[in-house]
């Protein structure tokens, strides 16, 4: 029977939580590929100028990159804190570290004016972004899904998922509006300013709406038990929870490493290097290029919950293979229909490259929430997840770039996705499946032994 701090919310409260949870993920990711489709679109020419046009949208996603390789550092503070202090702040404190850093880039001066000190600014911007939504994802994910039951878990944690596509949606959305309402003089100007300027209303919204919300009665019912047989043991003070999750679920971080894989680098081929590719090499319009990624992020907005609710029926690696091995498949037709520059076949290319990516995305916010003990879970879920981005999502736009312009081909680049397909295929296929694992029974002593919970759970058939 569930104790008093871990009962079901009612569902007008589990609707509040999966809103704030959502709204403030939509909002950091909007800042996050706002980021990353400035980088493809302008940022090469404001500041880093004078170079060959895709040497110059390298140095631009290497900047890019910066903010990726700042993501584990902020898992690691976010979730050490978020483990001791709780959700909720640490939640608010990566909002506004976020937004502060994406109005701050709206302001910058160009390459044109201060010279060689406008890219120094814009990477360190980028870096505290990337800090911020390192500490971000772990969060939200968990504070959805401590709050919920395990029936319907994978559906309700599948909705803060939805704020990458929403906030990709938004971004893209408000460029492509730019673009068309602006020349291409006006927007390299200043019109590219405006998007990154209208966060800081944004970050307000999401703010006052975040600070609504009650911590997780999961985190609170285990911070009790800790501070209990501290009190009644005379215990030490508990491990620092990186190093409890190094210790206790070292596989857990590998399975959730090279689960995100495919995932990861996917996701920014199809919608952050298709802005580089459809436009160089497929002869497509700028115009045109956002308003397919715009398209096909709405429907990647609709399925992500169909997916999570799936998960919740079949299990999270059913799915998350199935999601996997369609996009290793799809990468072929994926740039052959591209390559036709065809404004309907480049929406139906990434459509499905999307919803095949909401396969794997929707299940993992619940598959990664369910592998870690509650005190650590903010560290082991936000560690496995980031620690991946560095070596796939960070360096994806720059290694298919690359690849383009040693290769004119886009048959590499297929080639690597598969690549990382296959350890996501091999990653999943040896975990264990976890949907039937109550969060609040999925819990390490403060002495390291395993508590008398048992944090294996019977895998039914439905």
């Amino acid at each position: 029977m569930a104790s008093a701090a871990t009962a079901p919310p009612t569902p007008g409260n589990l609707k509040r939580i999966v809103a704030a949870s959502l709204i403030g993920t939509t909002i950091e990711w909007y800042d996050f590929f706002l980021y990353g489709s400035a980088a493809a679109l302008v940022f090469n020419k404001l500041f880093f100028p004078g170079s060959d046009p895709l040497v110059g949208t390298l140095l631009s996603f290497l900047t890019y990159a910066v903010g990726f390789a700042a993501r584990p550092l902020g898992a690691l503070v976010f979730g050490h804190y978020g483990d001791r202090l709780g959700r909720k702040k640490l939640l608010v404190l990566s909002l506004l570290m976020m937004g502060g850093a994406t109005f701050a880039i709206g302001l910058l001066p160009t390459y044109a004016t201060v010279g060689a000190a406008a890219p120094v600014l814009l990477t360190v911007l980028r870096l505290v972004q990337g800090f911020a939504l390192g500490g971000e994802w772990g969060g939200a994910v968990l504070l959805v899904s401590e709050h919920g039951d395990a029936a319907r878990r994978g559906f309700w944690a599948s909705w803060p998922q939805t704020g990458a596509p929403a906030g990709q949606l938004l971004a893209t959305g408000v460029l492509s509006a730019l673009t068309a309402l602006l020349s291409d003089a006006q927007f390299t100007s200043w019109g590219w300013r405006i998007p990154f300027l209208l966060s800081g209303v944004l970050v307000m919204v999401g703010l006052w709406i975040r600070l609504s919300v009650d911590e997780s009665p999961v985190f609170k019912e285990a911070l009790a038990r800790a501070e209990a047989r501290k009190s009644e043991e005379g215990a030490m003070d508990e491990k620092m929870p990186i190093v409890a999750v190094l210790r206790h679920h070292w596989r857990d971080v590998l399975v959730a490493i090279g689960a995100r894989m495919a995932e990861n680098i996917s996701y920014y081929v199809i919608t952050a290097f298709i802005l580089v590719y459809a436009t160089t090499s497929a002869g497509v319009s700028k115009q045109t290029a956002l308003n397919a990624v715009l398209i096909a992020s709405a429907v990647h907005f609709a399925v992500i919950p169909a997916w999570g609710a799936l998960s919740d029926r079949v299990g999270r690696r059913p799915v998350y293979l199935l999601g996997a091995a369609g996009v290793g498949l799809w990468m072929f037709p994926f740039f052959s229909l591209v390559d036709t520059a065809s404004f309907g076949n480049l929406i139906l290319a990434v459509t499905v490259g999307l919803v095949l990516h909401g396969a794997m995305y929707a299940p993992q916010a619940a598959f990664f929430s369910e592998m870690f003990a509650t005190r650590m879970r903010y560290s082991g879920a936000s560690i496995g997840a980031q620690f991946a981005s560095v070596a796939a999502g960070a360096p994806a736009p720059l290694i298919a770039t690359a690849l383009l312009a040693d290769y004119d081909s886009s048959t590499p680049i297929a080639l690597y996705v598969i690549a990382a397909v296959l350890l996501t295929l091999l990653a999943v296929g040896v975990a264990k499946e976890t949907r039937h694992r109550d969060l609040a029974d999925v819990e390490i002593g403060d002495t390291g032994s395993e508590a008398t919970a048992d944090r294996r759970a019977d895998v039914h058939s439905v």
